[in-house]
């Protein structure tokens, strides 16, 4: 990793970087999925390749606040299903990185993204919301979504820090409602990101440069999660169902776009 331009950063580039990570702390205590964006700002301030290292440390600290505010919340026969699909995808990706470049990288995952939004939008307009806990995760058609969506999201996340729309997508689609949503997603991104750490440093996207760059913007997604936090218990279901669509929808474009 070329760490020594993270020390040649402009005012403009910090606060571009400072204002991600707070939108990482939102995205993780209210809008999941909005992270996408700052994903495109790491990358447009860093080398591409580089930044979703940096990134990761900053996404692990909003992990851990969301774990903190939902941890009452989530479903755990949900996160035990995922987990064996997404330590694939996780080995997928990491042999991806290998040898894939960051223009394959973005279009691979733009295109997923957009799938997703669209097989969730249309499987949403074809049955009543559902009430409750979800437990479609127990049928058979229920398991093969579950390894499905946790493949994509391990392998998005491994490539490019961009799981989260990919389980955003999954766990709307299962029926989850907005507390259970947030609750089981922190769990869920907080294990998976934690078990992303050494593989990260083994391709050397992690070093003592980029985590001290780290320890500087991790003071940001703070505020941004008690703004998340605050903003989520004014949001009702439909609106939180559409944000998340859209921002999944506006990461994947963003994805595709030179």
């Amino acid at each position: 990793m070329d760490t020594m331009t993270l020390w040649h950063l402009t005012g403009w580039e910090f606060a571009a970087l400072a204002f991600a990570a707070l939108l990482v702390g939102f995205s993780k205590t209210a809008v999941s999925g909005a992270n996408t964006v700052s994903l495109a700002i790491f990358a447009a301030v860093l080398p591409a390749r580089a930044s979703t290292g940096i990134l990761l440390p900053v996404l692990i600290a909003g992990d851990i606040l969301a774990v903190l505010t939902y941890r009452r919340h989530a479903h755990w026969p949900t996160l035990w299903r995922l987990f064996p699909a997404v330590a694939v995808g996780v080995v997928a990706g990491t042999l991806f990185l290998v040898w894939a470049d960051d223009a394959i990288v973005r279009t691979s995952i733009g295109v997923i993204l957009l799938f997703m939004a669209g097989v969730t939008m249309w499987r949403r307009r074809q049955a009543a919301d559902a009430e409750g806990q979800p437990d479609e995760v127990t049928s058979r058609t229920g398991r093969v979504k579950a390894r499905s969506y946790g493949v994509l999201g391990g392998f998005t996340t491994m490539v490019a820090n961009a799981g989260g729309p990919v389980m955003s997508m999954y766990l709307l689609s299962a029926g989850f409602r907005k507390l259970g949503f947030l609750g089981t997603s922190a769990f869920f991104f907080l294990i998976v990101n934690v078990s992303k750490l050494p593989f990260s440093a083994g391709l050397g996207l992690i070093d003592g440069r980029s985590l001290l760059l780290d320890a500087a913007l991790v003071v940001f997604v703070v505020p941004g999660a008690l703004i998340g936090t605050w903003a989520v218990s004014r949001i009702n279901q439909r609106l939180f169902e559409r944000l998340v669509i859209a921002a999944t929808v506006v990461g994947g474009l963003q994805l595709l776009l030179p």
